[in-house]
């Protein structure tokens, strides 16, 4: 296993430590700082159809991998916005997580497109058609969005999550949807017509701050300043255009 620590608190850091002859697998444009003894090689990380499958589940098509040529290395990888970098240890598992979640793992891991077979769980359970599953023995670091609460489910138990607040769950899980009863409640209880399912056996990893609630309340501060910029004869920019 590659030595890491993992820093920076709300915004937060993974660095790690290779020694030579250990290579670490990122997305495209994902590392931060590097010792200058660090090599990069760019490549399409198990072919075209890998490479597709990834690019739907919302990372790049190429991969970098990083060794040092000689010696130990460093190498640091931030997450993109505030929130938890999570450090899995797979010994021949599998884990799923949420869409662009995948940051760094160990050369030998595998990273490919997991699909939401039935279309109910695509349409309406926050978490889209496609996550991305990593599978083997090594070290993945997955991007959490927010605080991360970690459950570990039984056999028949389950919990509900709103939609988007699914970041990551044992292969062994299964995930569904359900709709929110009464017309009040879906009208005027702010929770949207759905929710996700998520049952055990397995663990479950739920995240504070999805990417798109921190969207939708940002956006009318975003607008408010654009509107003010357009008065003084700036542009006029929404968020989400």
């Amino acid at each position: 296993m590659i030595r890491y620590e993992i820093e920076g608190g709300n915004l937060p850091v993974a660095i790690c430590y290779p020694e030579q002859g250990q290579v670490i697998c990122t997305q495209r444009g994902a590392m931060s700082w590097m010792s200058p003894n660090m090599v990069m090689n760019t490549t399409s990380g198990g072919g075209i159809k890998k490479a597709l499958g990834r690019l739907l589940s919302g990372d790049t098509i190429f991969m970098n991998e990083y060794s040092p040529a000689n010696g130990q290395g460093v190498i640091a990888f931030a997450s993109a916005l505030p929130g938890t970098i999570i450090p899995f240890e797979l010994n021949n598992e599998a884990i799923i997580v949420q869409k662009r979640g995948f940051l760094a793992m160990e050369k030998g891991l595998d990273l490919s497109m997991y699909f939401q077979k039935k279309l109910g769980r695509g349409l309406f359970g926050g978490e889209g058609f496609i996550m991305q599953r990593v599978a083997g023995t090594g070290t993945v670091f997955v991007e959490i969005d927010g605080y991360c609460k970690e459950y570990e489910l039984k056999e028949g138990e389950s919990i509900v999550a709103d939609t988007g607040y699914l970041a990551a769950m044992s292969e062994t899980c299964t995930m569904d949807i359900q709709t929110v009863q009464g017309a009040k409640n879906i009208f005027f209880g702010g929770e949207g017509l759905f929710n996700t399912v998520i049952s055990g056996p397995g663990k479950v990893w739920l995240q504070s701050m999805p990417i798109m609630n921190l969207a939708q309340a940002l956006t009318p501060y975003i607008q408010l300043h654009s509107d003010s910029d357009s008065s003084s004869g700036g542009i006029k920019i929404k968020l989400g255009d």
